[in-house]
């Protein structure tokens, strides 16, 4: 990841551009996104919401259960 504008990388191009493609182009854009909501996203999966979770955690911010 490079800077705190962008998606981590390490989840992957699929997740991040069907994130990006429903309005997610941020970290900040997730803090409190529901779990469920992205994981509906093509792309999005148990790894990418780890990832995520763990992004944000550094951010003192959180996804939704």
């Amino acid at each position: 990841m490079t800077g705190d504008s962008e998606l981590p990388a390490a989840m992957g191009d699929v997740a991040r551009r069907g994130l990006a493609l429903n309005g997610f182009t941020r970290l900040d854009q997730l803090d409190g996104a529901s779990e469920k909501e992205l994981l509906v996203i093509h792309g999005v999966g148990p790894k990418a919401i780890r990832i995520l979770r763990e992004q944000l955690a550094l951010q003192s911010r959180a996804l939704s259960p």
